[in-house]
């Protein structure tokens, strides 16, 4: 089991009772946003940046790319650096224009059955192929559709690339991206029914690894299994650092909700465990924050610090790091100025993140313009 350390130790110790961290349409016309947005800082971490380490930068909103996205959820970025993103209820993949936000509609994909927290989820593009994680009647699956080159501007057929992941009315996770490895992961939810994320011949409650065939990639931890990791609430946030180390955001309970280093074979504790617990057998987060603050979707990795978009807390996160530990305190950005945040995608060369609103999806307050794609920069 790992331990965490140092900082861990130190933050375990002083946590405040907030937060503790361990470890084809018209464009848009709204104006861009040039006023920085102010932050906020956890109260409750005392550890500070290394004398050797540049400081992290901060985010602004340069601008907002497009509006009026209904229930978006995945976005994946193509080669021209246009962006392709998914309605949860509406089922549509809608392409957008870096250049002036313009939308060109591919279509509804065929077999999706929204309700709930399910429908057309998490995207993933690669090589003219798109993959999308969906609810259909009877399950949650991956599936893949042809894009680009003799497809022209619309999408093939589905094709199933795994299929019979546990589906419900929440917790149907759904997140996708393809690794450094060049093999396909996909963060799913235990459904609802908290027993199958212990059970590691269920795919719920777990983070898959899978050739993009759907086979059981090479070196996974159990033979035969595309299970990498378990004991997972509800996986929505999956990115890799700069040394190709894998980490996720997944929504705890009603105490905390969590950062993970994922590590193959190991068990992140639900339903035994929410949070830290210092279990033999059970891996600890990183981090982790109250619900209120955080419920955490989509993840990325840039300029030295993950960046997690959080739903019910209506912020973006800033989670410093030096290798596999927190090198300063998390940082929230845009609290509450936006509504509910999706997705987080570091752009190509990574400088700078796209993000998505969502408060078209039941649980939000829909402003005038919503659901948005944000455009955001660095700033020293």
């Amino acid at each position: 089991m790992r331990r965490d350390r140092g900082l861990a130790l130190l933050l375990a110790a002083t946590v405040s009772p907030l937060l503790l961290v361990v470890g084809c349409s018209a464009p848009a016309t709204r104006p861009a946003t040039t006023a920085t947005t102010a932050a906020s800082e956890s109260p409750a971490t005392t550890a500070t940046a290394t004398a050797t380490a540049a400081p992290p930068p901060a985010v602004r909103v340069a601008g907002t790319l497009t509006e009026d996205l209904k229930s978006p959820w995945g976005l994946a970025e193509l080669p021209d650096g246009d962006l392709l993103v998914s309605s949860r209820d509406a089922r549509t993949v809608t392409r957008i224009a870096v250049r002036d936000g313009h939308h060109t509609s591919l279509g509804v994909v065929p077999g999706v059955t929204p309700g709930g927290e399910g429908g057309l989820l998490g995207l993933a593009y690669r090589d003219g192929t798109l993959y999308a994680y969906l609810t259909s009647a009877t399950d949650n699956r991956i599936v893949r559709m042809r894009y680009g080159g003799a497809a022209g501007d619309r999408l093939g057929a589905p094709e199933p690339v795994l299929t019979g992941i546990p589906k419900g009315f929440i917790h149907n996770g759904g997140r996708i991206a393809f690794g450094p490895d060049g093999m396909l992961y996909a963060g799913t939810g235990e459904s609802g029914q908290r027993g199958l994320a212990q059970d590691k011949g269920s795919l719920g409650g777990k983070i898959l690894r899978m050739t993009p065939d759907g086979r059981p990639a090479p070196g996974n931890p159990f033979p035969g299994s595309v299970v990498y990791s378990y004991g997972h609430r509800n996986v929505e946030g999956l990115a890799w650092d700069a040394a190709g180390r894998l980490w996720a955001a997944e929504f705890g309970q009603d105490t905390w909700d969590e950062l993970n280093l994922v590590r193959p074979g190991r068990n992140y504790g639900w339903p035994l465990a929410e949070g830290r617990a210092g279990r033999p057998g059970l891996t600890d987060p990183v981090a982790q924050w109250h619900p209120s603050e955080a419920s955490p979707s989509g993840i990325a990795y840039a300029r030295g610090s993950i960046w997690m978009a959080a739903l019910r807390g209506q912020r973006l996160w800033r989670v410093p790091l030096a290798g596999t530990e927190l090198s300063g305190r998390p940082r929230a950005f845009f609290t509450r100025e936006y509504g509910r945040l999706r997705t987080v995608l570091a752009t190509a060369g990574g400088r700078g993140l796209w993000l998505t609103t969502s408060n078209t999806d039941t649980r939000g307050t829909p402003r005038p313009g919503d659901d948005r794609i944000l455009r955001l920069e660095f700033t020293p």
